[in-house]
C-alpha cells in the first residue's frame, strides 16, 4: 500500500511484534507511540509505527473509513512480512483513532484479522460532544486480550463509561488509568506529574503487558 512507517527492534528471533497506529491529529511520531516503540525495542520486541495515507500525503482530515480500514490491514500484513510472524503473533493497537481501527479490523464481522492482543491507548469511546454514540458495538467480537490505557480526565472515554463498555469484550481485559491525564495524556500540574513521566508509565505498562501475553498462549 506504499506504507510510510518506521520499524524498530530485532529482525529475527522475536515471538511477537506490535503494530502502532496514530491518532487523527498526529502521525507515526506521536510522543506516546515513540515512547512505547523505544521501550519495546529495549525489551527485544519489534514494532512498526506507520502513517495513514492522509498523513503520508500531508493532509489534515482523516481518510474515509474504508481507507483507514484497508491501511490498518495493510500495515499489519507488512509487520507480519518484516518479522516472519503470523498475524496471530501480532499485537495491534495505537493511539485514539489508530487503536480504534485496529480493534475494528480484529472485531470485524467478516474477514476479521486475528491478533495476539489489542493495545488501545486513549481509546475514543465517544465522539466529542456525543456521549450517546459509543464506539463499542464491535467489542463483543473481541476474543483476544485487550489493554486499555486511558487518562482519568479523558472526555472521550469517561472512566465509568469505559469500564462498563470494556465488559463487552470477550477476551481478558486490563485497564490502566493515568491519574489526572486527559485524552492527550497530559496530567494536571497539581498532580506533580509531567507528560514525560506519564509517557514513561504508558511505555512501561505496555511492555509489561505485551510480555505477559506469553501467559495467555
Amino acid at each position: 500500500m506504499g506504507l510510510t512507517g518506521e520499524y524498530q527492534g530485532p529482525r529475527k528471533g522475536a515471538d511477537r511484534a506490535v503494530l502502532l497506529a496514530h491518532g487523527a491529529g498526529a502521525d507515526r511520531n506521536a510522543p506516546a507511540l515513540v515512547a512505547v516503540a523505544a521501550a519495546l525495542a529495549d525489551a527485544g520486541i519489534p514494532s512498526l509505527r506507520f502513517d495513514y495515507p492522509y498523513r503520508a500525503t500531508g493532509k489534515r482530515p482523516p481518510d474515509r473509513p474504508a481507507v483507514l480500514d484497508a491501511a490498518t490491514r495493510g500495515a499489519a500484513a507488512e509487520l507480519a512480512s518484516r518479522t516472519g510472524l503470523p498475524s496471530e503473533r501480532l499485537v495491534l493497537g495505537g493511539r485514539s483513532m489508530g487503536g480504534r481501527y485496529c480493534s475494528l479490523v480484529v472485531g470485524a464481522e467478516s474477514d476479521a484479522v486475528p491478533a495476539l492482543g489489542l493495545l488501545l491507548l486513549g481509546y475514543p469511546l465517544q465522539a466529542m460532544g456525543k456521549p450517546e454514540k459509543r464506539r463499542d458495538d464491535h467489542f463483543k467480537r473481541l476474543h483476544c486480550p485487550v489493554l486499555f490505557v486511558s487518562g482519568t480526565r479523558d472526555s472521550l472515554a469517561p472512566r465509568q463509561t469505559l469500564t462498563r463498555s470494556a465488559r463487552k469484550v470477550k477476551g481478558p481485559v486490563a485497564l490502566h488509568w493515568l491519574e489526572t491525564a486527559d485524552h492527550g495524556f497530559r496530567p494536571l500540574e497539581r498532580s506533580g506529574r509531567t507528560i514525560e513521566s506519564v509517557l514513561t508509565d504508558v511505555a512501561e505498562t505496555c511492555v509489561t503487558w505485551v510480555g505477559a501475553l506469553r501467559d495467555e498462549l
